[in-house]
């Protein structure tokens, strides 16, 4: 099964390891994010794919693009900032940024669509959770907060077309990713955050949104994506004074480093072209001694 596939969040990570996936299988590709110098870079080498600038969370945004873009088969959704801190020190304006562009954001584009699936009798909304969004942590409450509301949205829309066998919802769950929302999260930790381990390569995700794509009949519910993901979601819910005991010093131990890293608001409040690419620099294993 081929045909034409928006990816939305498409300049870095997960979504442009997509899009490099679904141009390879001969899908006509539409790029999509907030830098259009990110954009125009990330369509390089995807040979026939257009991109056009969006704002998730700008809902006259999200409409111009689908109008623009037309007709599409899949669309799968990746964009979303991330914030590394406690609540209570998180600026107010950095925690409303993250949460509205997971939960609005994801609304915007569920709305439009969904509209354009119904006009033809089919489409296929593939959204890009995340293992944090059924489990918490100290310091990602901000992403946890969206994710969390993000997975609720995506559970309704998936009761609410029950009845269209022709229009599904597919949410995908990947645990630590090789990609750079780590170093571009906003972060008042005063350390350097990094992936949790184990550590998968945005293409592990990638074949998973495109294997979603190309299910025939309805898309799955849920697709994880990440060897420890079952463990620890289990954890938390089967063990949750276990967990609230080691979550904290593992986070602290495994994920964030390096003290003296500068408070910075990464790109919550716009993109930072430059740091825009597939990865970054992690393997599934490394040692607590690295310093990246």
């Amino acid at each position: 099964m081929t045909g034409s596939v928006l990816i939305i969040g498409g300049s870095s990570g997960i979504g442009l390891a997509a899009a490099r996936r679904f141009a390879a299988r001969g899908w006509t590709v539409t790029l999509a994010a907030r830098s259009e110098t990110a954009l125009a870079r990330a369509a390089t080498g995807l040979a026939g794919a257009r991109w056009q600038q969006v704002d998730v969370a700008d809902r006259e945004s999200v409409r111009r693009l689908f109008t623009d873009c037309g007709p599409v088969d899949v669309v799968v959704h990746t964009a979303m900032v991330m914030a590394y801190g406690r609540i209570d020190e998180l600026d107010a304006d950095v925690y409303r940024t993250v949460v509205r562009t997971g939960v609005e954001g994801s609304f915007h584009v569920a709305q439009a669509a969904l509209a354009g699936f119904r006009s033809r009798g089919r489409g296929r909304l593939i959204m890009v959770n995340s293992l944090v969004g059924h489990i918490v942590s100290p310091q990602l409450g901000a992403y946890a907060s969206a994710k969390w509301a993000q997975l609720a949205l995506i559970r309704t829309l998936q009761l609410e077309l029950r009845g269209e066998p022709g229009i599904s919802v597919c949410s995908i769950s990947p645990g630590g990713v090789n990609t750079p929302i780590y170093r571009q999260a906003a972060n008042v930790t005063g350390r350097r955050p990094r992936p949790p381990m184990p550590v998968d390569q945005p293409d592990k995700v990638a074949a998973a949104i495109v294997h979603a794509a190309e299910r025939p009949g309805r898309a799955p519910k849920e697709v994880s994506v990440g060897l420890a993901n079952p463990l620890i979601r289990l954890g938390f819910g089967l063990l949750p004074k276990l967990y609230d005991v080691l979550v904290g010093p593992l986070l602290d131990r495994l994920s964030l480093l390096d003290r003296g890293a500068e408070r910075t608001t990464g790109n919550v409040f716009a993109p930072v072209p430059g740091e825009e690419a597939e990865r970054d620099r992690w393997t599934r294993r490394w040692s607590v001694s690295d310093r990246h």
